[in-house]
């Protein structure tokens, strides 16, 4: 006998899951402020990041591979944000109306590239720790993946994969489990 299943998602059946997805691939336009809406979005979000994390744990990041698009990315993003620290990121730095003005023109050269590239994402903004409340911003997905294919590239995410291989070696920087 199966486990039962625990966590946000657990009470989406088969049918549910696929009605929602049918849901979510419908444009923008084709919705008002629906909250169930916003709970398909916010249930797909947290499953990524979920997923994501688990990766980050189970295999080196300086060797992951996000997208077809990574190297294209990753050039573009250091030409845009050359200075942008990707370790701990500032909120403001991604958020203000100036940080908006610079990301919007970043984000557009992937329409079409990148699927689901303004796909609401979590993103960590400190990279060596865990997805929470406090750790978390909503960001497209291209914002996302430029910054996790940096953190990867630059050896930002090696602290968790380190840690989830050695666990008593390198103390969780966000406390205790």
């Amino acid at each position: 006998m199966a486990a039962a299943a625990t966590g946000p998602g657990a009470l989406v059946g088969a049918r549910e899951a696929a009605e929602a997805a049918h849901v979510l691939s419908l444009p923008a336009e084709a919705f008002g402020n629906d909250p169930r809406l916003e709970a398909a979005w916010a249930e797909r979000a947290f499953q990524h990041a979920h997923v994501y994390f688990h990766l980050l744990s189970a295999a080196d990041p300086a060797g992951l591979r996000l997208t077809r698009a990574d190297d294209r990315i990753y050039a573009a993003f250091r030409r845009s944000f050359p200075d942008l620290r990707v370790d701990q990121l500032d909120v403001e730095a991604l958020k203000s109306e100036a940080a908006k003005e610079k990301w919007r023109p970043f984000c557009l050269q992937f329409e079409g590239a990148v699927e689901d590239f303004n796909l609401g994402t979590l993103l960590r903004l400190d990279c060596r720790r865990g997805y929470s409340e406090e750790n978390s911003v909503l960001a497209p997905r291209i914002q996302f993946l430029a910054i996790e294919i940096a953190r990867n590239r630059e050896g930002c995410n090696g602290a968790v994969y380190r840690r989830a291989a050695a666990p008593e070696a390198e103390p969780d920087p966000a406390g205790p489990r």
